[in-house]
């Protein structure tokens, strides 16, 4: 089982209230067992919210708040959540397809706390915990080189 993004498959749960279809990612799924994620949505964020992003240790959004809590419970709400999933379908998680630059779902960069779209080396609270467990985790610029 892969989990992937909800936003890359066209659910609207993106801070600004859209998504980000990605139709090589809807293609993979097509093809293989997926389960889908929201770290924010589950969270309790709600849809639209404010941009957030990592300074330093904590996640803070556009407004100068601190989210971190949000970001954290999301990420493990999510994992619990895939791992019952993973369980109930007797699967293991292969790996995942996330979202870029994301203070939750990115993996090897993220944006920089400044709101100014400059990206720095880091990984997404989401991505983190993925690592930890050993599953493979990729953005969804890289999907056309996957080797899962």
């Amino acid at each position: 089982m892969y989990l992937i993004s909800g936003c890359l498959l066209g659910h609207n749960c993106k801070y600004n209230g859209g998504n980000n279809y990605n139709q090589d990612v809807i293609d993979f799924a097509a093809c293989h067992s997926c389960f889908s994620v929201c770290p924010e949505g589950i969270s309790g964020l709600p849809t639209p919210r404010p941009p957030a992003e990592y300074v330093g240790d904590r996640v803070i959004d556009k407004e100068g708040r601190d989210v971190t809590e949000y970001f954290v419970g999301g990420a493990e709400a999510s994992l619990t959540a895939a791992l019952a999933e993973a369980e109930k379908r007797g699967e293991t998680i292969e790996g995942a397809i996330l979202k870029a630059n994301s203070p939750s779902c990115g993996s090897g960069q993220i944006y920089d706390g400044t709101f100014s779209g400059t990206l720095i080396r880091g990984n997404g609270c989401f991505t983190k915990l993925l690592l930890d467990q050993d599953i493979k985790v990729i953005s969804e610029k890289e999907i056309e080189n996957v080797k899962f």
